[in-house]
C-alpha cells in the first residue's frame, strides 16, 4: 500500500503536466491515469509496469485535438485506437518487443533518468514555466531543455522551495541506506515522508517566514469540485458521429500504433528493473492498453500507454504485484474526489526531488561504466540511444538507437563467418553458420585467394541456409575454377536444397 501511494503522488502532476502540454482538459489527464491504474492494472500481466497518460504522445494529441473538430471527436479517435490495439493483440503483435536489443533498452532506461534529472531541477527551485509531465527537448514553452536549465540562473529562484528540494534529496539519498531492514519501518517508504515534510514545511513558512512560503503557483493544481458528484459535470463523452471522419480513423490508426510499441517498449525495460526478472506476456499487455484506452477514451480521458517514470517509482518503492498499480488508480480518484484541496498543498519541488532521485537509480554512472565493460558492440548503441532520446523524444530515440543496434548486429554477423584453410596444394574454405546476402563479400574474398592448380573444397556442413547470391557466387567460381586448374569440391551434408542448385560436385559427408 505505501507503494502505491507513493506512485499515486507522482502520477498526480504528471498526468496533470501531460493533459496540460497535450492542450487537453485537465480532467483528461486525470481519468487517463485512474483508468491506467485500475483499468490497465487489473487486465496486464505485468506485475509492476504503472500505465497512465504518456508524454511522448504529446505531439500527437495536440495535433489531433487541433485538427478535429471538437474535444469529444478526439475521444472517439481514442475509443477507435483501443479497438485497434485489441487486434493487435488477437493477432499476436506483441512479439515486436522481443526484436528489440538490450542495449537499446537500458539506454533508453538511462535516458528517461537524465530526463527526469534534467528537467525536474526547474521545478525543484520553483522554474514551473514547463509543464511537469513534458519529457521532450524542445518545450512548449518554445525553450528547450538546456536552455530552462540556463534560465534557472536567469531568473529568481524560489528558495523556499530549492529548501525543501534539497533537503528532501538529502533525505531520500540518506533514507536508501539508513532504512531499517526490519521492523515497521522497513515499509515507510521516502517519498511519503517528503510528501509530508514539504506540506508541513510550506505551511511554516507561511506562518514563521513569509519570504520562503511557496504561492499556489507552484503547487500542485487538481480541479475542485464543490462535492465528488460533481466530478461527473466535468467527464466528456466522445462523439460517435464523427465516426465517418477519416480524420478521426488515421488519428486513431496512430494513436494505436504509437502507444502500442511505447508500451511494449516500457514494460520490456520494466521486466529488466524487476528484481525477480519476471516476463511480461507482451500479447496481454497489449489487450490491456486497448482496454485501457478504449474505457478512457468513452470516459473523456487521454490515451494511455504503460510509463517507465511511474513504474519506476513503483519499483524503487518496493510494489511487488500488480495491487499497487490498481490502488495507485484508486488513490488517484479518491483524492480528486474527497480531498482536492488537500492534494493542492503540495509543492511542485518535492515531487521533482522524488523524480529525481528516481532519475538518479535508473542513470548511475555505474550503469555506463557496465555497458563500456561490455565492448563497443553494446556500449555504443547504448549511448546512442541516451543522447538520442534526450535530444529528440522517446520513440525517434528507440528507432535510432534500433537502426544503430541493428547495425552492429549486422556487422557482427559479417565478421568470422567464412574460414580460410591453405595446406600445401589442399584449400578448404568453410562457411561456419548460415550465408546470407551481407555475406557475399567474405565468401569472394575467400574464393579469390585460392590459388591456382589447387584442389578446393568448399564446405557448407555446418549450414542450413544459403542465400541464393552466395550460390551464384560458388556457381560463378566453380565455372572459372576449370580454366585456373583448381578442382573444386562442395561438402553440404545440410543443406540440400542450396546444393541441389550448387554446378559443382557434392559430396554428404560431415565435415570435421
Amino acid at each position: 500500500m505505501p507503494a502505491s501511494i507513493v506512485v499515486a503522488l507522482v502520477a498526480l502532476p504528471l498526468c496533470l503536466g501531460v493533459a496540460l502540454a497535450s492542450g487537453a482538459p485537465l480532467m483528461a489527464g486525470l481519468v487517463a491515469g485512474i483508468v491506467g491504474g485500475i483499468v490497465v492494472g487489473a487486465l496486464s500481466g505485468s506485475p509492476l509496469s504503472v500505465s497512465g497518460p504518456a508524454a511522448g504522445l504529446t505531439t500527437i494529441v495536440l495535433a489531433g485535438i487541433t485538427s478535429l473538430p471538437n474535444f469529444e471527436a478526439f475521444l472517439l479517435a481514442v475509443c477507435l485506437a483501443g479497438v485497434l490495439q485489441l487486434i493487435f493483440a488477437a493477432t499476436r503483435g506483441g512479439v515486436i518487443a522481443e526484436f528489440v536489443p538490450g542495449a537499446v533498452i537500458t539506454g533508453m532506461l538511462a535516458a528517461i533518468g537524465l530526463i527526469l534529472i534534467l528537467k525536474q531541477l526547474p521545478h525543484a527551485v520553483g522554474y514551473d514555466r514547463d509543464p511537469e509531465g513534458d519529457m521532450g527537448f524542445v518545450q512548449p514553452d518554445g525553450e528547450n531543455t538546456l536552455t530552462a536549465l540556463s534560465h534557472i540562473l536567469s531568473n529568481n529562484i524560489l528558495w523556499g522551495a530549492a529548501l525543501i528540494a534539497v533537503v528532501s534529496l538529502a533525505f531520500l539519498f540518506w533514507w536508501d541506506k539508513a532504512k531499517p531492514k526490519d521492523g515497521p519501518l522497513k515499509l515507510l517508504p521516502g517519498p511519503l515522508v517528503v510528501v509530508l515534510f514539504a506540506v508541513g514545511s510550506n505551511e511554516a513558512f507561511r506562518q514563521f517566514a513569509p519570504e520562503l512560503h511557496i504561492a499556489a503557483s507552484h503547487l500542485v493544481q487538481v480541479p475542485v469540485s464543490a462535492t465528488p458528484w460533481a466530478l461527473a459535470d466535468q467527464i466528456r463523452l466522445p462523439d460517435f458521429g464523427a465516426i465517418t471522419n477519416p480524420k478521426v480513423w488515421t488519428l486513431a490508426l496512430t494513436l494505436a500504433i504509437v502507444a502500442s510499441l511505447e508500451s511494449l517498449l516500457s514494460v520490456k525495460a520494466v521486466d529488466e528493473l524487476d528484481p525477480k526478472r519476471r516476463v511480461t506476456d507482451k500479447n496481454r499487455e497489449l489487450l490491456a492498453q486497448g482496454a485501457g484506452n478504449l474505457v478512457s477514451g468513452m470516459l473523456g480521458g487521454l490515451p494511455v500507454t504503460s510509463v517507465i517514470v511511474r513504474s519506476s517509482a513503483n519499483v524503487e518503492t518496493g510494489a511487488d504485484s500488480r495491487l499497487s498499480t490498481m490502488l495507485h488508480g484508486t488513490w488517484l480518484l479518491l483524492g480528486l474526489a474527497l480531498m482536492p484541496a488537500i492534494l493542492n498543498l503540495i509543492p511542485l519541488s518535492a515531487l521533482a526531488a522524488v523524480l529525481i532521485a528516481t532519475g538518479y537509480k535508473l542513470a548511475k554512472p555505474a550503469l555506463f561504466l557496465q555497458r563500456w565493460k561490455q565492448g563497443l558492440s553494446q556500449f555504443i548503441p547504448f549511448v546512442v540511444t541516451v543522447l538520442a532520446i534526450l535530444f529528440t523524444d522517446l520513440l525517434v530515440g528507440i528507432a535510432i538507437g534500433l537502426v544503430v543496434g541493428m547495425g552492429f548486429v549486422i556487422w557482427r554477423s559479417t565478421g568470422n563467418i567464412i574460414t580460410y584453410v591453405e595446406y600445401g596444394e589442399t584449400v578448404m574454405v568453410r562457411a561456419r553458420r548460415n550465408l546470407y546476402f551481407m555475406h557475399k563479400p567474405a565468401l569472394q574474398q575467400a574464393l579469390e585467394r585460392v590459388p591456382e592448380g589447387t584442389s578446393l573444397l568448399i564446405d557448407l556442413s555446418a549450414t542450413s541456409y544459403v542465400d541464393l547470391d552466395c550460390i551464384d557466387i560458388i556457381n560463378g567460381f566453380a565455372k572459372a575454377a576449370q580454366y585456373r586448374g583448381i578442382d573444386v569440391k562442395i561438402r553440404a551434408d545440410h543443406t540440400r536444397k542450396a546444393a541441389d542448385k550448387i554446378n559443382a560436385p557434392i559430396t554428404r559427408a560431415r565435415a570435421t
